[in-house]
């Protein structure tokens, strides 16, 4: 055996084969348990150091007897030896490994437990049918019948993977044990039986689907604990795909119907978070007769949450419906519902329903989305809450494919600009961040003809907050539009302001040039707006002469050193002498290249490092 001194050197030169099973054993009894945690980690090197036979006979012997320990040291140890099988000999022996999972999963921490079936599942697979039979299919029954429900939780995620490879007695023997666990007198059993109930369905043979499952399913959605209920429906989506269709209507329908009028909402949350799923496993039938006054129901429920899960599945229900009666249903039986939520109380439900309500513009065609939905958008566009009016911005492209864009225009387009001149600044403030996202959807041509304008006038708004932001939309829409479109569109406006006779705007000319300047890169930079900025350091106002020092120093990474040294150098050497202590200030940090600069808490705003060249 290496003794430890040399160990210790091996690990320094980086040869983690040379750390030996002493040092594990030893630092797995450490007080520390990042020792602990670091020599599970490290696992795999000490196996292949030992060799798959001590791999077999000491190290995995020694981690079964120790597994009392920390949840974070026994999480690593269930995720290491679910990857075990080459280093104790393959598949032959890899039933060696189940001893340790199965004291791990029975562990009583829950995450612990999930990692250790996780590794057991992995490995059943590579399991012989005949091991399986010798070997694990006796640990899941021992799972299955221990006396701590932690054992027996467990042994419910481990039916659906032995099943299909087991002989038709031992096959009798886990549908038993799954069957006694559907009925344990624990809660959490039961719940974690109901979660693994489609699972295990899908493994059985059709005729045990219909005598075992439907009668688990059913009292399983019938427990007195909604949190079983609730797992129940979703195994009804997996029983349901496994059914013919004469079927259903008899051995799930019932079911289902009562889980979507169950007195607990997480249950009818459950429904209306599976709905399309299960609309699409029972198919179209079906769907007509009960799912449309189920899911109307749903909409209308009396709980916010469950009509948030139903808001939100209003477009993918419409789309599957059966085409020959798709528009019929939405007209009648939908959208009188759908409209009641546009001005529904709870402000998640709206914003549920506005994040999908665009898409039945493409079902519904032109004249619909015009004569009914149009209006409906329009009053989410003017919702007090920011996330709806964003919700129906950001989708506004799926309306502009069925109306075209001059329709569009014509509706939604001035109550956004209506939005743009609100009394209250901060409605002002959402539009503005809403901008680049418009102008993505739109089109530059679009966007010059109809909002351009906007965008410069929020750049003399009255509220500082207001010209910030318009500022930081400009460079969002330089990004989007390009350099080229900058200097014909913005840039001779920004550059006019310059001269306007209140002095915020003449700083909010040079806030653009700083923002500006990295997107529009260094001739339209240097041509253009440098001129314009070295002119402002002759202004009246000293807060402008200042700012022109600093927005000398942002702008000086985008320039060339020759203009560096002609131009901004000369300048700057005047505003350090200026009589402004201020101006002078900042015009001597411009010079020495050290004035820090404040970033912005959106990346696309921050303005680019300083440059840190000396002007001399």
């Amino acid at each position: 055996e290496v003794n430890e001194a040399n160990a210790q050197s091996g690990i320094a030169d980086g040869d983690d084969s040379l750390y030996p099973i002493a040092v594990l054993i030893d630092e797995l009894r450490n007080e520390d348990v990042q020792l602990r945690l670091n020599s599970i980690k490290k696992l795999s090197t000490i196996a292949l150091a030992l060799g798959v036979e001590r791999t077999r006979t000491e190290l995995l012997p020694f981690l079964t007897d120790t597994i009392y320990d920390e949840d974070e040291v026994l999480l690593a140890l269930a995720e290491q030896l679910g990857n075990f099988t080459m280093l104790v000999g393959g598949p032959e022996y890899v039933h060696c490994l189940l001893p340790p999972l199965e004291s791990l999963a029975t562990v009583e921490e829950t995450v612990v437990r999930d990692k250790a079936v996780e590794s057991l599942r992995k490995i059943s697979h590579e399991h012989s049918p005949v091991d399986l039979e010798v070997h694990f299919e006796p640990l899941v029954k021992r799972l299955a019948s221990g006396d701590w429900f932690t054992s027996r939780t467990s042994a419910c995620g481990l039916f659906s993977v032995c099943y299909p490879r087991v002989s038709s007695t031992v096959k009798a023997e886990i549908r038993q044990h799954f069957r006694n666990l559907c009925s344990d007198d624990t809660p959490m059993v039961r719940r974690a039986a109901a979660s693994k109930l489609g699972e295990f369905a899908k493994v059985l043979e059709l005729d045990y689907v219909k005598s075992d499952i439907i009668s688990l399913f059913t009292a399983l959605a019938s427990d007195e604990q909604d949190s079983v209920r609730l797992l129940a429906v979703e195994a009804c989506v997996s029983i349901a795909t496994l059914l013919p269709q004469e079927d259903l209507e008899t051995l799930v329908m019932p079911t289902l119907r009562q889980a979507a009028e169950d007195k607990s909402w997480r249950v009818r949350y459950m429904v209306a978070d599976k709905f399309s799923e299960l609309q699409k496993a029972v198919g179209p039938e079906i769907t007509k007769n009960d799912l449309v006054p189920a899911f109307q129901n749903l909409l209308k429920d009396c709980e916010a949450e469950v009509r948030a899960a139903a808001a939100n599945k209003v477009k993918e229900f419409c789309e599957n419906l059966p085409e020959d009666s798709r528009e019929t249903i939405i007209m009648t039986h939908i959208l009188p519902c759908v409209k009641e939520l546009v001005s529904d109380t709870n402000q998640h439900v709206k914003s549920a329903l506005a994040s999908v309500i665009m898409g039945l513009s493409t079902i519904l065609g032109k004249d619909n989305t015009i004569e009914h939905l149009l209006p409906l958008f329009l009053a989410q566009l003017k919702d007090e809450c920011p996330e709806v009016r964003l919700n129906i911005i950001s989708n506004l492209d799926c309306v502009n494919e069925v109306i075209g864009i001059r329709q569009l225009s014509q509706s939604l387009l001035p109550a956004i600009v209506e939005l743009a001149e609100d009394a209250k600044w901060r409605v002002r403030l959402a539009i503005i961040e809403y901008m680049p996202l418009l102008a993505g959807q739109l089109g530059v041509e679009f966007f010059d003809e109809k909002l351009n304008s906007l965008c410069m006038a929020w750049l003399v708004d009255h509220v500082y907050a207001i010209r910030e932001a318009a500022t930081c939309n400009l460079t969002k829409l330089v990004e989007k539009f390009g350099a080229e479109w900058a200097q014909n569109t913005i840039v001779p406006k920004v550059l006019g302001m310059a001269n306007d006779p209140n002095y915020l705007h003449r700083m909010t000319t040079l806030f653009c040039i700083n923002a500006l300047s990295e997107a529009c890169g260094q001739e339209i930079t240097t041509k253009h707006m440098l001129p314009v900025v070295l002119k402002m350091s002759n202004d009246q106002v000293a807060n402008v002469r200042f700012n022109v020092a600093k927005s000398l120093q942002k702008i000086g990474p985008v320039l060339d050193s020759n203009s560096l040294q002609t131009e901004v150098k000369p300048v700057l050497e005047k505003l350090a002498a200026d009589q402004d202590i201020d101006v002078k200030y900042f015009a001597q940090e411009a010079i020495s290249g050290k004035w820090p600069v404040h970033h912005s808490q959106d990346p696309i705003c921050n303005l680019p490092e300083c440059w840190h060249r000396s002007l001399y």
